[in-house]
């Protein structure tokens, strides 16, 4: 928002803050934590939408002059002008805390004292312009982190009604910004209960008393497992050509990402040895203990694709086994839970061998019975889906409602 873009109603005018804002102050840097001490807040205690998030704060050790320099009171509008490009210039105001707070180095404190603005008017300005990229465009950027130096700040333009303009504005902002987050805070709620459908559907199916009543075999004695073929490997003297190949990367919970598939050079021989076919169940070898054993069949989406050494490759005889019931049921809460008891564990890593993998006690109703399950799941699927997509349009638009709103207040139109 600009005078360029912006014609102000009657009574209004431009300001730059540097001629409102009696106070600017830089927060501080410490490296010390104290459990008894102050809280202090960072970076990661304002959100985009001008919340303060009180769940996850440090405590620094407490001194009088960090009390007297850098104690926020109510009013006070912290402003972040060190953080990531995206992020820099999430702003809110305080409004108090049950006991003394202060501030880090990462914002800047700008009170107001003076008759020509509001606090809560300027702390919406600001995530207003948050909101239309301007801090963005403000930065000074190096590696990791961007800043908006403190005179960038103050030199920046905001439309000033008259002070009880500016109070009804806020006010009626503050109402509508609220009922914003409310909206959207039940949005996510929704969102992240219709993802979760789905594993309710496939615990449900395999922890059934039916599930309990299907012959087990271990998975090695129902397949075939292989392995793939190491990336980097040399050829000398070797004839090759050029095949897609699939990554750990491509292989997701549930699905293939097939955006960005490498081609590499290998002999006829690892292409006949390791070409997919249709039905193949992909399983990943290692990872996030919570995406272990994560994959999908392939449905012979590139035509003489391989895979790589860490994507284990599951055939079936089709005529015994569904590979979307297979696929559906080693990526149950069934088969996660034996994955992630059977793994072995490292520091954030988990990973299972070909044994254990061979171990999988497989369910194996009759194949009609698969097929017919697989279809059931395939519908649930689609059906929530299509759930899904719609809470996300409505997520979208509730997140996008700010910026409009703000936008027209900070024209005079409300």
């Amino acid at each position: 928002m600009n005078r360029e873009t912006i014609q102000l109603p009657l009574g209004w005018r431009w300001a730059k803050l540097g001629e409102v804002i009696v106070d600017s102050q830089p927060g501080f840097a410490c490296g010390e934590r104290d459990p008894q001490g102050i809280v202090q807040l960072r970076m990661n205690n304002v959100d985009t939408r001008g919340n303060l998030v009180w769940d996850d704060f440090i405590r620094v050790p407490s001194g009088v002059n960090t009390l007297s320099k850098y104690q926020l009171i109510a009013g006070d509008v912290i402003f972040n002008n060190t953080n990531s490009t995206k992020l820099v210039g999430k702003s809110a105001m305080f409004t108090g805390y049950s006991e003394p707070v202060v501030y880090s180095n990462h914002f800047t404190r700008l009170r107001v004292v003076s008759d020509k603005l509001t606090p809560s008017y300027l702390a919406l300005w600001l995530i207003l312009q948050g909101t239309l990229h301007v801090f963005e465009n403000l930065c000074n950027r190096w590696i990791g982190q961007s800043a908006v130096k403190n005179d960038k700040l103050l030199a920046l333009e905001i439309p000033l009604p008259p002070l009880p303009e500016q109070r009804r504005i806020a006010a009626i902002l503050n109402e509508q910004m609220a009922a914003v987050e409310r909206a959207r805070k039940a949005a996510e709620e929704q969102l992240e209960a219709a993802k979760a459908l789905i594993a309710a559907y496939l615990r449900e199916l395999f922890e059934s008393e039916q599930a309990k009543l299907w012959p087990k075999y271990p998975l090695r004695t129902m397949s075939e497992i292989g392995s793939g073929i190491t990336l980097g490997r040399r050829f000398d003297n070797i004839q090759t050509r050029s095949v897609p190949y699939l990554r750990v990367a491509n292989v997701k919970d549930g699905f293939l990402d097939l955006k960005d598939v490498y081609i590499i050079q290998v002999p006829e021989s690892d292409i006949q040895k390791c070409k997919l076919q249709f039905g193949d169940i992909l399983l990943t070898e290692g990872g996030d203990p919570d995406k272990l054993g994560r994959g999908t069949y392939w449905q012979d989406q590139i035509a003489e694709c391989i895979h790589q050494n860490h994507i284990y490759r599951v055939r079936f005889d089709l005529n015994r086994f569904d590979p979307r019931f297979i696929a559906a049921q080693i990526g149950s809460p069934y088969g996660k839970a034996y994955f992630l008891t059977h793994a072995k564990q490292t520091t954030g890593i988990a990973t299972i061998n070909q044994k254990v993998l061979g171990n999988f006690p497989l369910m194996c109703p009759s194949i009609e019975e698969q097929s017919m399950i697989a279809a059931f799941l395939k519908e649930k699927q689609e059906a929530t889906t299509n759930l899904v997509s719609t809470i996300e349009e409505l997520l979208k638009k509730t997140t996008q409602l700010p910026q409009a709103l703000l936008k027209q207040a900070f024209s005079g139109e409300i």
